[in-house]
């Protein structure tokens, strides 16, 4: 029997997600490797905005809504993009505009930056999220829904 338990605020969520483009590529999705996505309402994995999305939804449903870029990753930031000098990747010939390199942090996260154009001495890198700026398409599968 299917648990009937409604999403809202605090309940466990395991669901199939996928998130598309306004020109229907699709840019993640929890399908391709057929582990499903689990979180708890309100514990920061997903937006406010993509979880008010949910409130309500039930195990066995779908649904697809559309989100501006201001209701799902934001407008990048230029406060984001910065020129770092070349010589700090320690190789140079790979270096590919479009190409995501990861950068430690402090607290021992990785923050990925993507190249944005490269010169003779710097690389331009943007730290805002891949999809800020896009109106996405958030389709989901709901498989269950625990308290």
């Amino acid at each position: 029997m299917i648990n009937r338990l409604a999403i809202e605020h605090g309940r466990e969520v395991i669901l199939h997600f996928t998130i598309k483009l306004t020109d229907n590529s699709v840019a993640d999705s929890t399908k391709m490797s057929q582990k499903p996505a689990k979180f708890r309402m309100g514990d920061g994995n997903l937006t406010a905005n993509f979880e008010a999305c949910l409130v309500g939804m039930k195990a066995g449903e779908s649904r697809s809504f559309e989100l501006p870029p201001e209701d799902a990753f934001g407008q990048p930031n230029p406060d984001n993009i910065y020129q770092v000098d070349r010589t700090k990747f320690g190789f140079d010939e790979s270096l590919e505009i479009g190409q995501i390199f990861t950068f430690p942090q402090p607290d021992g996260t990785e923050l990925p930056g993507i190249v944005r154009a490269k010169n003779e001495q710097f690389v331009t890198i943007d730290f805002n999220h891949p999809l800020a700026g896009q109106t996405v398409i958030f389709e989901v599968d709901i498989l269950e829904v625990n308290p």
